[in-house]
């Protein structure tokens, strides 16, 4: 039922923009003409701010072009939260353009499977590609860089110890977040294995235990503690963390999987407040290979920053549920199957070669920058990876049109920690000028929707970047190009969220 309404969809914004967007000609993609692949009406900024109250957003501000002969390296952390792509859907579905500030490109890239194969052998896997983009200038090529873990199936991970912190004060009463909570846990709880264990905590003035850790085969004594949550009281996140890591703790002496996951809308009013004061007060549990997992609810009174820092320092990652498909998806599809780690502390460098690549730009992660010379620092604080996971980096290329002169275009290096070992490794591979297509229509199916949804995220945050086309642009493209896009779901959503936002943007 989805594909039908996907193409009235974008046939429709299509024939009723103006009259500079032209419907697209079925089965063949039309050149854009010069300057800037697309043309387009005079611009009108985004609007800035938010339609909800007590919203908590942190710019991260936009990456600039870089001459590599100043500077040729460029390095980050990786980085596998999807929130800020689900949180803008949220934003569209309520009838509002997201806010600048929520959006960061890499989470809008990184929501989407980007079908890269496994390493063959180790545990990670380079991808390298890239070609011209209709949303780049007519001189810039997009580059894409893939990091893809190995993949252990949930018959051979070790057991799994999941804590669950969850936020029951009175503001998970709004539009039934707390409900949405409970659903989404009754979802997981059938998706562990029998020897998996789960413990929950939840924290409103103060906190408490719920259900001590307790095997997954007791399902009825779960499901029960589950269904007893209400809201109460204020929200102590930093006391629910405390004793959510303490419970974690009794746990690590055995073997298995260790897991801390937050449940809540980020809007802690009781104890400390922010995510610095209580990261440093649980340091020493978040060093000791219990990872943390945040998972927003809800918008209007919703702290997207702690959330999102909570995460990134506590060696996990931030995803946000808005309805229980993305809870079934996020529960049920990736959550079980991600659960071994197989890196702490993943970074990547990627170093230009100045002969090749005349001026360099990374899109997205701008919160994720890591000095240069600290890419081997022992003690640099980056991404932790799990089994099957994949990150995604876009970068805009000028080349300099003397790639014969050079055999590559630059190297990418991937660096990170063994969670068990507790040795650093690397792995690098090249970039060649024979991995870029010379055509848009040519490139991979996959780097086709990386450039789509990497222009709306450029368009959604007000970038300088993203102010040469209209979200109208990116349907007529989208639409030319819908047959040779992946075929998912996921991909049939981005399609519909980013032709009702181009209604919202005209």
């Amino acid at each position: 039922m989805r594909k039908p309404l996907l193409s009235l969809a974008v046939v429709a914004i299509v024939a009723s923009g103006c009259a500079t967007a032209s419907a697209p000609t079925s089965g063949r993609y039309v050149a854009p003409p010069p300057e800037h692949h697309l043309e387009t009406p005079p611009v009108q900024e985004v609007p800035r701010g938010t339609p909800y109250d007590g919203v908590t957003f942190q710019n991260p501000g936009v990456n600039p072009f870089v001459d590599p002969l100043k500077d040729n390296q460029s390095t980050f952390g990786l980085d596998v939260d999807t929130a800020s792509y689900t949180v803008a859907r949220r934003f569209v579905d309520d009838g509002n353009l997201p806010d600048p500030a929520s959006v960061r490109v890499e989470e809008f890239v990184n929501y989407f499977d980007q079908g890269y194969a496994p390493p063959e052998q180790g545990d990670f896997a380079i991808h390298v590609d890239g070609g011209p983009s209709p949303f780049l200038a007519e001189d810039e090529t997009l580059l894409r860089v893939g990091v893809k873990a190995r993949e252990d199936g949930s018959h051979t991970r070790p057991a799994a110890s999941l804590t669950f912190v969850i936020d029951v004060s009175g503001s998970m009463a709004r539009e039934n977040r707390l409900e949405l909570v409970k659903s989404s846990l009754r979802l997981l709880v059938d998706g562990l294995r029998r020897d998996d264990s789960v413990g929950i905590v939840v924290f409103g003035s103060d906190a408490r235990v719920v259900l001590p850790p307790t095997g997954a085969r007791d399902r009825a004594t779960i499901l029960e503690a589950i269904d007893s949550l209400e809201p109460e009281g204020s929200t102590n996140a930093e006391a629910g963390l405390r004793l959510g890591y303490e419970m974690a703790r009794q746990r690590l002496g055995e073997e298995g999987i260790n897991r801390v996951i937050l449940a809540s809308d980020g809007v802690a009013n009781v104890g400390a407040t922010d995510a610095e004061t209580i990261l440093a007060r649980i340091h020493d549990d978040a060093k000791t290979g219990i990872q943390l997992v945040t998972v927003g609810f809800g918008m209007g009174n919703f702290n997207d920053v702690l959330l999102e820092q909570l995460a990134d320092n506590g060696d996990g990652f931030y995803a946000y549920v808005n309805d229980i498909d993305e809870a079934r998806r996020l529960f049920v599809d990736n959550l079980t199957g991600t659960l071994e780690s197989v890196a702490l502390d993943a970074r990547v460098q990627v170093e230009f070669d100045p002969r090749a690549v005349e001026a360099y730009r990374l899109i997205g992660f701008e919160n994720r920058a890591i000095p240069d010379a600290s890419f081997r620092d022992t003690y640099v604080n980056a991404g932790a990876i799990g089994a099957g996971h994949a990150s995604t980096a876009l970068y805009a290329l000028r080349l300099t049109g003397q790639t014969e002169a050079t055999a590559r275009i630059g190297t990418v290096s991937l660096r990170w920690v063994e969670p068990n070992s507790n040795r650093q490794r690397e792995l690098a591979l090249d970039v060649r000028p024979t991995d870029l297509v010379g055509s848009f229509r040519s490139a991979k199916s996959t780097l086709k929707l990386d450039a789509l949804v990497a222009a709306a995220a450029e368009r959604f945050r007000g970038s300088q970047y993203g102010s040469a086309y209209h979200l109208r642009d990116i349907v007529r493209v989208a639409a030319d190009v819908s047959e040779d896009l992946p075929q998912t779901d996921e991909v049939h959503g981005f399609l519909n969220l980013v032709t009702a936002a181009a209604r919202l943007e005209r």
